[in-house]
Formats: structure tokens, C-alpha cells, sequence
């Protein structure tokens, strides 16, 4: 390689090939480099450096070393621009089901929520005993289907029964339907 290439030279077939060897020699240790600087995309760090050599082969001095000192400028340039969009751009977390303690609850219990507690011991006198004994331990003890069933000694289907029968006694009455309006 001459001490510098001239512009003639890097056009057509012979600057491909100019290009092709610089790439093929220089590519895979630029981006050992910028994968050992901690860049996070390395080889599109890497595919910017070359794309900035390339037009400026023409004017590079020194000879191989001049080109290597040029070439290693540039991936350092690239290295520390990556480093300042890393400082600036917001942490990247992975997102972690377990974690969100976030959940939503039934309108009923919303419902509930949002009345005295007067209220609700007046509403559920409205309702046959087995239904105020399923909505108190379904929504009140948070017990599952199951486990409402087996304290009553009914089957599951029976207790899912006494469920649906008072929720919908609950919304007929009228203390209730002004607590359930969207």
C-alpha cells in the first residue's frame, strides 16, 4: 500500500478490491475492540466505522499503519458515541411477571369495597342464609370454590349456584344497583 491512494484508484473494480482487503483484514479485530469497549451492538458499530473509511481511503497516510491508526480512530469515535447514547437512554429492564403485584378485582368486590360495612351486613340479610354463607366465604373469607364447598358440605356446582343466585339478588336491589352504575 502506498503512502497515500489516490481517488482514481479507490473507483471502481480495483477501489472494491482496495476496500475488500482493508474489510477483510482489519473488520474482525475492530469489532473485538468494540465488543471489549462494552458497545452494545458491536457489529453495527462496526459496519459504521468501515462505511466512514471508505470514502476517506483516498486520504489516509502512513501507509498499513497510518490505515490502522485511521481505522482504530474511527472505531474509538464510534465506541465512545455508543458510550453517551447508553448514558442517556433509560436502563432497558426485562419485564418480570412474578413481580407485578398488580391484579384487578371483580366488580362485586369493588362494590363491596365502596359500601359501609352497615351496608352490606343489611344487604346480605335480604338473602336466604345458604346464599349469605357462600358470599361470606367466597368474598368476604376469600375462600376458593372448593374450599367453600367442602366447608359447607355442598358440591362445587351447588356453591357456584348459590354464587350466581345471590350476586344477582344483590344487583336487583336497589342500595346495590346505585353502587354498581359504571
Amino acid at each position: 500500500m502506498t503512502d497515500a491512494l489516490t481517488d482514481e484508484a479507490l473507483d471502481g473494480p480495483a477501489g472494491t478490491a482496495v476496500f475488500s482487503v482493508v474489510y477483510r483484514t482489519y473488520a474482525s479485530q475492530v469489532l473485538g475492540y468494540l465488543t471489549a469497549r462494552g458497545v452494545e451492538d458491536p457489529e453495527a458499530a462496526m459496519q459504521e466505522v468501515f462505511l466512514s473509511v471508505l470514502p476517506r481511503l483516498g486520504s489516509v497516510h502512513g501507509g498499513a499503519a497510518g490505515l490502522r491508526t485511521f481505522i482504530f480512530s474511527v472505531a474509538h469515535a464510534r465506541m465512545v458515541d455508543d458510550h453517551r447514547r447508553q448514558s442517556r437512554t433509560p436502563a432497558k429492564l426485562p419485564f418480570e411477571p412474578e413481580l407485578d403485584l398488580r391484579e384487578d378485582s371483580s366488580a362485586e368486590t369493588e362494590a363491596l369495597k365502596r359500601i359501609a360495612p352497615q351496608e352490606v351486613l343489611g344487604l346480605l340479610d335480604a338473602l336466604p342464609q345458604d346464599q349469605r354463607e357462600v358470599l361470606a366465604l367466597r368474598l368476604v373469607a376469600g375462600l376458593t370454590v372448593e374450599q367453600s364447598a367442602e366447608a359447607m358440605g355442598k358440591s362445587e356446582g351447588a356453591v357456584k349456584q348459590l354464587q350466581r343466585r345471590a350476586l344477582l339478588k344483590l344487583r336487583e336491589l336497589a342500595d346495590v344497583k346505585e353502587y354498581l352504575k359504571p
